[in-house]
């Protein structure tokens, strides 16, 4: 199996980082938020911008959104695990991307080895969208593993 690893990190200098570290947990809840972070940072707030943007062009930021606890929001969540045949990677992750319940997808090598996990407002209407999943890709071996206890509260990366 062939992997791409992209040279991010050797693009980024120290501001760079300072911005992402800012931005992954401690995203200012304000009106202009870029003004913020560039004070923090001893930057310009266009300098900010142009960062980021590049940083997203570069595909090191993914996106730039909250996230929320599923549960108290009336949402449920679970993690899934496919079975996908190499030459169907690609196509079965964009099908995947395609819906808005998933936030995240990746691949490990084992048999199962493409995983995504999937929030949606009942365990039902994740079923159903992993059907539709299952029939558009032609992949049927799919499983669902949804939580029964959290220990994992926050995902930050120290850059």
């Amino acid at each position: 199996m062939t992997y791409r690893l992209l040279p991010h990190l050797a693009i980024m200098d120290d501001t760079d980082r300072t911005i992402l570290n800012i931005i992954q947990s401690d995203f200012p809840l304000v009106p202009r938020p870029f003004e913020v972070i560039a004070k923090q940072v001893g930057t310009t707030e266009d300098n900010v911008i142009r960062r980021i943007k590049g940083l997203k062009q570069e595909g090191i930021i993914r996106r730039i959104g909250g996230n929320f606890v599923p549960e108290k929001l009336g949402y449920v969540s679970t993690l899934c695990a496919a079975s996908v045949p190499e030459d169907k990677i690609d196509s079965f992750a964009e099908t995947v991307n395609e819906y808005s319940g998933v936030t995240h997808n990746y691949i490990r090598e084992d048999r199962f080895n493409v995983w995504f996990t999937f929030i949606a407002p009942s365990m039902e209407a994740i079923e159903e969208s992993l059907a539709e999943i299952a029939k558009k890709t032609g992949v049927a071996d799919i499983i669902s593993l949804p939580a029964t206890r959290v220990f994992k509260i926050r995902a930050a990366f120290s850059l």
